[in-house]
């Protein structure tokens, strides 16, 4: 049994194609459209009244042409009429409905009679309505119109309202399903039909049958008929003949087999021949059109160069002819009265290549009738026109008299003449010649060159040269004899064949016929001695050729390798010499480092050993400054001690003094050498400490 299966594609840019799913009041006005209940009916409502067609543009008079963000020029504003009219009823559907089936229970009630006239009323499929109905009172959507009531012919009432299938936006393309296969079921104690040995073929893939099926049918039948004859398996005796029957059935199965391999296989090598033939005419056609592509385009490029080289020459021609009609040189003023009289000049005919088309688009006033392009259409043109047309008749012109009053294109005639005249008479006039007051110099103007003037040919160049061109007709015609005899030797053997196929005679015929029987077998005789010789100069040209070849490759894997050995060694010598210099380099660059190094670090000796000698000196001036300032005030404290020991001398000598004072003078003679053994102690000192100093 065939299953059906619904998909839906959703193509691209399906929202540019002019229509949607559904429209905006298909809640209103559709009566197909259903919704759910009452909040979806008011989603509805409240969708179609907010839509984006009901959006107006309302311009702003202050940025009506502001292009900025916060100054927008127009603002969004929903329209204020309402596209549905006033007596739509805009409230749920569902009430309605409901009311009405409502309505319509109670008219069956009132109709049958009874409360319940579904009770005992039993579905054809065996389930009982009352089983399957919402309420005692309302009855299921759909009545089964086939339903009957048990114990009497009573049928039920015909609905008020009935579904019908309605065609929906997007039709299902799959409604057609397979062909319908009924299930089947195969009575105990029966033998097989031979119709379910199809079974197995379905739709598309074996069904309808065609010509393999036909065959394939046809072998189950002889199988089964030779299974049929088969010896039983529980008869010893016949156990070989079976086995030799089950042999040579294998054999023919695996030729069968065979058969279909190669069957299959030519149809598969058929399908490749086919396709790259396909593929060679694609190519074919593709080089085709490629090459008509380059054709045309050089073609094109052709008449493009053909077409400037005209132009060139003609723009060349008139440049010429213009300096010809002006050899000397004299500028001309425009005289435009001779302009306007002359009806060829570019005032009434421009030419059209100063970039004036004054007749564009006349093809659009050409009239096109046979009574105008034919000779008869013509005569018939004429016969049908009044006699007034074809016979005129002239009057002759009555001068007008004129009033007094003249019109304005007269006065304008008159006043032209007037001065035609006057321009006229002013160019005729001869003017007197007068006395010259001041006599100059006319310069002439420079004369001329003469005309050059070709040299008459001699006598009897003329005569020669008409001997030499018939000279040349009569050597051209005999090489086109030549040409043609030359031909005609070379096609005789078709000549002549073509007069056999006219020969009368039945003699002539025959000789013909043996000359054409010798004439082929001479000449297969000669295709064969040349293809004998031709097979003879291809295995010699293969023993040479592989000869050459062997040669041939052995000279240039010679001459690979001499010229890589001359590459290795021409690197080598690369190699070498960037060895040599990168050597030398380096030496040169170690020998300034090492000169370097030494005036680096005799630097640094130096500038060490100013640092030692500024160190000693800094110490020495400091050592030298402490001796000082000891040495000051160690002889300041011995002076201090010594002047002490002087005051105490000088005190007790003086109260010695007054003890002795019959003498006087020896303690001071005393004192006196004390001082000056002390100064002289102290000047010691002192030079001591001024020579460590210095």
């Amino acid at each position: 049994m065939s299953i059906s299966v619904t998909r839906t594609f959703h193509k691209q840019n399906e929202t540019n194609k002019g229509f949607t799913q559904q429209r905006v009041h298909d809640y209103l006005y559709d009566p197909v459209y259903t919704v759910s209940g009452e909040m979806d009916h008011a989603r509805a409502s409240f969708k179609a009244h907010a839509s984006v067609d009901r959006v107006r543009k309302v311009p702003e008079y202050g940025s009506m042409f502001s292009h900025l963000p916060h100054h927008p020029r127009y603002v969004l504003r929903l329209d204020t009429t309402d596209p549905v009219p006033a007596f739509i009823d805009r409230r749920w559907r569902g009430y309605t409905e409901q009311r009405r089936e409502a309505v319509q229970q109670l008219a069956r009630n009132s109709f049958s009679g009874v409360m319940n006239p579904l009770k005992n009323a039993v579905n054809i499929l065996g389930t009982p309505l009352f089983s399957i109905t919402l309420s005692p009172f309302l009855p299921p959507l759909r009545a089964n119109p086939y339903s009957t009531v048990e114990g009497g012919s009573e049928q039920l009432p015909t609905p008020f309202q009935r579904t019908m299938g309605v065609q929906t936006d997007y039709r299902d393309s799959e409604a057609q399903t397979d062909p319908y296969t009924p299930e089947y079921v195969v009575r105990p104690g029966t033998a097989r039909p031979e119709l379910l040995t199809l079974a197995t073929l379905t739709w598309g893939r074996g069904l309808p049958a065609g010509l393999a099926e036909v065959e394939m049918i046809e072998r189950t039948r002889v199988k089964r008929a030779w299974e049929a004859t088969l010896p039983p398996m529980d008869d010893l005796s016949q156990l070989d003949k079976r086995k030799r029957m089950m042999d040579e059935m294998e054999r023919k199965e695996w030729a069968f087999r065979e058969d279909e391999i190669q069957k299959l296989q030519e149809a598969r090598l058929a399908l490749l021949m086919g396709l790259l033939r396909q593929r060679e005419e694609v190519q074919q056609e593709a080089t085709v059109d490629r090459l008509d592509l380059k054709y045309s385009q050089h073609q094109r490029d052709e008449k493009s160069k053909l077409s400037k080289i005209r132009n060139d020459y003609i723009i060349s021609m008139r440049k010429l002819t213009a300096k010809r009609k002006n050899v000397e040189g004299k500028l001309k003023r425009r005289d435009i009265i001779k302009d306007y009289s002359n009806y060829s000049s570019q005032t009434y005919a421009p030419l059209s290549r100063i970039g004036l088309f004054p007749d564009r688009h006349s093809q659009r006033n050409m009239v096109k009738s046979r009574y105008l392009d034919t000779y008869e259409g013509l005569l018939e043109l004429e016969a049908g026109l009044p006699v007034s047309v074809t016979e005129p008749c002239i009057k002759a012109p009555v001068p007008k008299v004129s009033k007094g009053f003249v019109k304005r294109s007269a006065r304008r005639e008159m006043e032209l003449m007037k001065t035609h005249q006057a321009l006229k008479e002013e160019k005729t006039r001869v003017e007197q010649k007068k006395t010259l007051r001041f006599l100059f110099k006319t310069e002439k103007s420079v004369p001329r060159p003469q005309t050059p003037v070709v040299d008459e040919p001699p006598e009897g160049d003329e005569e020669r040269e008409l001997a030499v061109i018939y000279l040349q007709k009569l050597l051209r015609g005999r090489s086109i004899q030549n040409q043609m005899f030359e031909g005609k030797e070379k096609r005789l053997e078709l000549i002549q064949e073509l007069r056999t196929t006219h020969a009368l005679q039945r003699e002539e015929q025959e000789l013909q016929r043996a000359d054409t029987q010798l004439t082929l077998a001479l000449q297969r005789q000669r295709e064969q001695h040349t293809h004998k010789a031709s097979l003879v100069e291809g295995y010699q040209a293969a023993v040479a050729g592989a000869e050459l070849v062997d040669m041939l490759d052995f000279l240039s894997k010679e001459l690979i390798r001499l010229q890589e050995e001359r590459r290795i060694h021409a690197f080598t010598l690369l190699a070498e010499r960037d060895r040599r210099l990168r050597e030398a380099e380096e030496s040169g660059r170690r020998q300034m480092e090492e000169r370097r190094r030494r005036e680096e670090d005799e630097i640094f000796k130096q500038v060490m050993r100013v640092h030692q000698e500024t160190v000693d000196l800094y110490l020495e001036d400091i050592i030298l400054g402490t001796l000082d300032q000891t040495a000051d005030q160690q002889a300041r404290q011995e002076i201090r001690r010594v002047a002490e020991e002087v005051n105490n001398i000088a005190y007790a000598m003086e109260e010695t003094y007054d003890t002795h004072t019959h003498t006087p003078w020896f303690p001071l003679r005393k004192i006196c050498q004390t001082a000056r053994e002390l100064l002289c102690q102290h000047l010691k000192w002192q030079r001591k400490a001024s020579f460590i100093s210095s």
